[in-house]
């Protein structure tokens, strides 16, 4: 039996010259091959993936007999998008194609995760919407999988549904592992533990060239922005590496398959979403393709760090600590 290690100091936090805090996490990556190629902290315990099993979820609904004819709205239904205006017509338009008002999304309302759409809808007295909850273009697309598999609609997020069972099934299969636990996620919608090592191989075996799943992996990297939205991290990681896969969670989770077949799954323990990133830079420039194949490293330098602000102007950062990756 593997003996979990406890997360390891990966990313500090430095105001005006002095090491303020420091997150601690835990990371694996693994080669083309399957196997481990690096691994810090705890990467064998049973974890809540959050919206990195997003992927994994819409490469389910296709198991389950989802027709889609444009992979824009898969990419949406794997998406934890920001409300934008362009997010929320297509998930509208995936509904009513199937017969479908916003009214049955079973999600909680919500802002739009942007600041740019929150203000406009606070000054508009518009209020929180299920639609603009950032999970609305996963239940969109569950709810469409129910409506072309002739399935109830009214509990499609019953983990004894069929939709939510094939769900369950696939992202066992793909992280290889069985699901130990069911939570309840932030959506709603039923939730799968896997270990973190688990979560890196199902991302690896979302990129197979001729494998069903690898539909999901396309319509993601081909339509990065409608996966988060303007200035969002995954659309940014995406935009910087061609070929790169990238979806983040909740609680300071994000994992990527990268262009020549490694995987990575990162989760910072105390769930600091400003941690993830820097630890995925330094995870892409130590095991991914370096500045060939078009990565664009000005804008991985410019995510690699995040300004630490005093009296609204940059006085510090959050950074990878030295030698994280050896």
């Amino acid at each position: 039996m593997t003996i979990p290690t406890s997360p390891i100091p990966l990313v500090e936090l430095v105001r005006n010259g002095l090491r303020e805090g420091v997150h601690h996490g835990s990371v694996v990556v693994l080669g083309p091959d399957g196997s481990v190629r690096y691994s810090a902290g705890d990467v064998t315990t049973p974890m809540y993936p959050r919206s990195s099993n997003k992927p994994a979820q819409a490469a389910g609904m296709l198991r389950a007999g989802l027709d889609l004819p444009e992979d824009a709205d898969l990419a949406v239904a794997a998406a934890s998008h920001s409300g934008e205006p362009a997010h929320l017509l297509r998930i509208r338009d995936l509904l009513q194609r199937h017969g479908l008002t916003e009214a049955a999304l079973q999600c909680p309302t919500d802002w739009p995760l942007r600041e740019t759409e929150r203000d406009e809808r606070a000054a508009e007295r518009s209020g929180k919407q299920r639609i603009t909850m950032n999970c609305s273009g996963k239940h969109a697309a569950m709810l469409a999988t129910c409506v072309q598999r002739g399935w109830a609609v009214e509990d499609y997020l019953d983990p004894k549904h069929p939709l939510q069972v094939t769900l369950h099934n696939t992202i066992a299969e793909l992280a290889g592992e069985p699901i130990v636990a069911t939570g309840v996620d932030g959506c709603g919608a039923p939730l799968l533990s896997i270990s973190l090592t688990g979560l890196a191989r199902s991302f690896a075996n979302l990129v197979p060239s001729g494998s069903p799943q690898r539909r999901v992996a396309d319509a993601m990297r081909a339509h990065p922005w409608l996966v988060a939205g303007t200035e969002r991290e995954d659309t940014r990681l995406m935009q910087a590496v061609p070929g790169l896969l990238s979806k983040s969670g909740a609680e300071g989770v994000l994992a990527m398959a990268l262009p020549d077949g490694h995987a990575v799954a990162i989760k910072i323990s105390d769930g600091a979403a400003r941690a993830r990133v820097p630890v995925a830079v330094g995870a892409l420039r130590a095991f991914g393709p370096g500045n060939a194949g078009g990565v664009d490293d000005e804008w991985l330098t410019a995510l690699a760090e995040e300004p630490l602000l005093g009296g609204g102007k940059p006085v510090g950062t959050v950074r990878l600590l030295p030698g994280a990756f050896g």
